[in-house]
């Protein structure tokens, strides 16, 4: 090609010619017929124009300085000046020669499309000032929201492509905040904050927004409630504070489907607690009117009725049945506090504490709080010929009941008698003493009379069985 003097150069094609004696390098268009001086040198075959197609760029590293309306620049010997180790976008436009120095990076590439609900996270890398006049200092951060077409600029990089996230119906998303910024409701927030978005649809985050997780609600029927806990002071959206570590109820009478706050930690599903018209509970440490625990209380509460627990609360050996007493039955009850009570004839009196009392049925009752079952008792049927020994436990007195229908008060208890051991083994042997008189005397007392022993009974007591009866 150097040998060549005559070089036809066609149509979008250009060549550089290294002019020997001055070292300058300049380009020569087509179409034309150049002929070479001998102290030329052609340094490529004619070369085809760069030509961008519609929506593609390309970029020029070591781009020529162009004046405003003046074309390219050149030096005092004719060379092209350069802009050395700067870029140049250049977009769709009439094919172009490339000048000496000047490199094409990455080849012709497409413009990038930027989709709805789509958004291209920006940084300046240089200061500039953009086609509508915005200002930007290097190290900014923007979006750029689609739909639309993303031209580039060499001060600009593209650091990531964000997808807006769809929010479904009974779903948020947790925001937190990168860098202090106004979110999209207008609402400045600081580093490290974090909220919620809850409205249906598709949201494209901010700049400085960055989505945490996605939050479902908390789907809540008559017979379940969600136990919250606070994990920071905050004011809910009913404005009531809630401090550090508080915990409380959301129940369906709130909401049928409740996603937490940012602030709001769960604690579980609550139950509900069922009671039918025959069972009763106590609840320790209730909440009192003023929404806290009170503790060291209790609480009784009688079906039928169904409540949740509040934090805090427990029951007391679970749901019990209320007792139902016939006319043969009592309950002996001791008072562990000082109450008010009513006596058979339903006149008022005081109970003092470890006081203890029978009532009779028949009746339901539930005991109070201050009030202790201490035993369920009943009557104790008696023939004309059985007995019972009762020990008063005042006055250790102990007498036999005979013949009739007993039960003991609160202040007796049975007495169990010891009997001699000839008694023992004539009850365990099953033999009549009066009825076998005629017969051999029990072993080991052979030829010895028997013994008169009564064993200090009572009186009248029949001799029923060592037990007391």
């Amino acid at each position: 090609m150097a040998e060549e003097s005559i070089i036809r150069i066609p149509p979008h094609h250009y060549i550089h010619v290294l002019d020997q004696n001055s070292n300058v390098t300049r380009v020569e268009v087509g179409p034309q017929t150049y002929i070479r001086q001998d102290n030329e040198r052609v340094v490529f075959p004619p070369a085809k124009m760069v030509t961008v197609p519609p929506r593609h760029y390309c970029t020029v590293l070591h781009p020529v300085v162009r004046a405003s309306g003046a074309g390219v620049q050149f030096d005092a010997s004719g060379q092209a000046l350069l802009r050395h180790a700067d870029l140049e976008i250049r977009l769709s436009q009439p094919p172009f020669p490339l000048y000496p120095g000047e490199e094409i990076q990455q080849g012709i590439t497409a413009l990038q499309v930027v989709l709805p609900n789509t958004a291209l996270h920006l940084k300046a890398l240089l200061d500039f000032e953009d086609d509508q006049g915005g200002k930007y200092m290097a190290g900014d951060e923007f979006l750029f929201e689609g739909p639309g077409t993303h031209i580039p600029r060499t001060e600009v990089e593209v650091v990531e492509i964000i997808q807006a996230t769809v929010i479904r119906h009974n779903q948020a998303i947790r925001l937190r905040a990168r860098k202090e910024c106004t979110d999209r409701e207008g609402t400045q927030r600081v580093t490290g904050e974090e909220w919620l978005v809850k409205r249906v649809g598709a949201y494209l985050p901010g700049v400085f927004e960055e989505v945490v997780d996605i939050v479902d609600a908390f789907v809540l029927t008559e017979k379940r409630a969600l136990h919250l806990r606070a994990t920071k002071t905050f004011r809910d959206p009913e404005d009531t504070v809630r401090r550090t570590g508080e915990e409380w109820l959301v129940t369906l009478a709130h909401s049928e489907a409740y996603i937490p706050n940012v602030y709001e930690e769960v604690v579980g599903i609550v139950d509900i607690t069922t009671l039918s018209s025959r069972q009763y509970c106590v609840v320790c440490n209730p909440v009192g009117p003023n929404g806290k625990p009170q503790l060291g209380q209790e609480k009784v509460i009688k079906g039928e009725k169904s409540f949740f627990l509040q934090p805090g609360e427990s029951l007391k050996e679970g749901i019990q049945d209320i007792y139902i007493l016939s006319e043969e039955e009592g309950l002996l009850l001791r008072a562990l506090s000082k109450l008010e009570d009513l006596d058979e004839g339903g006149r008022e009196l005081q109970r003092k504490p470890g006081e203890c009392w029978l009532i009779r049925g028949p009746l339901e009752y539930v005991p109070p709080v201050e009030v202790e079952v201490l035993e369920r008792r009943q009557v104790t049927p008696l023939g004309e010929n059985e007995g019972i020994y009762v020990r008063d436990i005042k006055t250790g007195k102990v007498r036999a009941v005979i013949g009739h229908t007993y039960m003991l008060t609160e202040a007796e208890e049975l007495w169990e008698k010891e009997l001699p051991p000839n008694v023992e083994a004539l009850l365990s042997s099953g033999r009549d003493p009066v009825a076998d008189r005629s017969g051999p005397p029990p072993p080991g007392r052979r030829g010895a009379p028997p013994r008169q022993d009564t064993g200090g009974e009572l009186p009248g007591a029949p001799q029923r069985s060592r037990a007391g009866v």
